[in-house]
């Protein structure tokens, strides 16, 4: 468990009731948890507490009430949390809050602001009593409150307590009005930091001339929230919503709708949430403070896939003008990606997808890794694997020529692919004419696979151990009320 730095101090629990109970979370806590990108919730390295990420937590508080006004301390509490944003609830209105303060876990003597309210034993560095009674302060030293008056302690080595559990994290005071005595069980709700998922998928290439795929998917879920939880029932927000603070802020709630079948008793249940996608765990889960834990997500299952040896040069962008100068758009690089596409047979969160490969031995070896965004059923998902090894692309302008009176302006290239392998490969070329919006193919030496007002693509067979040349020519033509730059 995380703990805030403080003074050097041993730390003792014992047993007992106090002035302002500590009230700590019972079994059945629940939480929704929502999609972060935050690289520190998830970093495999350092040992400290991270405020990114955002939960929302609903869990019973058992107390035991006195009848009237009467104040009491909700510990454990995680560090990152939203002082606006906290509710406590009696279902059987046995209770009402008056008032409440948030004792922020963090800082010089933090761990001890839990303990306000509460009976203790502070000893000194040879183990003496140096006061015990009722902790009136924990700032600049320890004020304690006797049975014969008050003792301000500064030096000490260990406090004591004398009612149950050390609070660790956050602490929650609150003034409550019972109308009558006895125990009483209370929901507490808050929003969190330092606590986020996002999906984890591993597909393994299978052998063959075919792209077929084994899909795995998972959840990771991360908290560095200075929290555990136990036994906690908890959801997962797949999608963006628009938090308005820039820190803990309110979440967008609504109800669930439409619960899809699933394909495993063990798998989450996903279902609707206004125009997000919740997943349900099917059991309670552990989250000990400072881990990285994962969970099934769907079913392992074997997929169709298209594997791309990619050139493209250029992108779809649309000049306001047609653009008459020679430098415009004549580079291109030499390498040639390693890309790949699947159809996603379910909504696939947003998260990261490692891909494995066998080696001649039958070992799987890691070919590369990209991001998913969040993708609906039915929908592509592409990345990019990495630079293909053996093959090479070498591109230059052949012709350029305006003419302005006739209002057209000719464009040529021509695309060299090499190939250093022991076998055929077929290269994807994506052009994108983008001198001017309306343009036609005059000739090109390989017929275009596809073709779209921004978009030439050819499919470019090149043989093992040598190079095929692609050429191409385009005219550019506008308007007489276009004026050309």
């Amino acid at each position: 468990m995380h703990q805030p730095p403080r003074r050097a101090l041993a730390l003792a629990c014992l047993a007992a009731l106090c002035a302002a109970p500590l009230a700590h979370a019972a079994a059945g806590s629940e939480m929704t948890l929502y999609r972060s990108d935050s690289p520190a919730l998830f970093a495999g390295h350092g040992d400290g507490s991270v405020d990114d990420g955002y939960a929302v937590v609903r869990e019973r508080r058992a107390l035991t009430l006195q009848a009237g006004m009467q104040d009491v301390t909700l510990g454990d509490l995680p560090l990152y949390l939203d002082p606006e944003a906290i509710a406590l609830a009696f279902p059987d209105g046995i209770a009402q809050v008056r008032s409440q303060r948030l004792l922020l876990g963090q800082g010089n003597e933090a761990a001890l602001a839990g303990l306000v309210g509460r009976p203790v034993d502070v000893v000194g560095a040879n183990g003496q009593p140096l006061a015990s009674g009722t902790l009136l302060r924990a700032a600049d030293g320890l004020l304690v409150r006797d049975g014969g008056g008050s003792t301000l302690v500064r030096d000490y080595a260990a406090v004591r307590t004398q009612g149950g559990d050390f609070p660790l994290g956050s602490s929650l005071r609150l003034r409550l009005d019972a109308s009558r005595a006895g125990p009483a069980n209370a929901t507490l709700s808050y929003p969190t930091g330092g606590l986020g998922w996002r999906a984890a998928y591993v597909a393994t290439l299978q052998p063959g001339d075919n792209c077929r795929m084994q899909f795995e998917s998972r959840a990771s879920i991360a908290n560095r929230s200075g929290r555990d939880w136990h036994d906690l029932a908890l959801k997962l927000v797949a999608g963006e919503p628009r938090f308005a603070k820039p820190a803990a802020p309110r979440p967008m709630m609504a109800m669930a709708r439409g619960y899809a079948k699933a394909e495993d008793a063990a798998m989450p249940q996903q279902s609707a949430l206004a125009d997000y996608r919740l997943y349900t765990l099917p059991q309670p889960v552990d989250l000990p403070d400072g881990s990285v834990s994962q969970v099934p997500l769907y079913a392992p299952r074997t997929l169709d896939c298209e594997r791309t040896a990619l050139y493209e040069t250029g992108g779809g962008w649309n000049p306001p003008q047609p653009m008459l100068d020679p430098g415009f758009n004549v580079g291109g690089g030499n390498t040639v990606e390693s890309t790949l596409r699947f159809e996603a047979f379910d909504s696939l969160p947003a998260g990261y997808l490692r891909v494995l490969g066998a080696d001649r031995a039958g070992v799987p070896q890691f070919l590369g890794q990209g991001r998913i965004d969040d993708t609906p059923k039915g929908a592509d998902a592409r990345l990019t694997l990495g630079t293909a090894f053996d093959l090479r692309a070498e591109r230059e302008r052949t012709l350029f020529r305006v003419d302005r009176a006739g209002r057209s302006m000719d464009e040529a290239f021509r695309i060299v692919l090499s190939n250093a392998g022991e076998t055929t490969r077929t290269v994807t070329v994506r052009e994108h004419p983008s001198r001017w919006r309306e343009w036609t193919l005059v000739s090109s030496s390989t017929r275009p696979s596809r073709q779209s007002p921004d978009l030439l693509e050819f499919k470019v067979d090149v043989p093992a151990g040598g190079k095929t040349t692609l050429d191409y020519q385009v005219r550019y033509r506008w308007a007489a009320d276009v004026t050309a730059q």
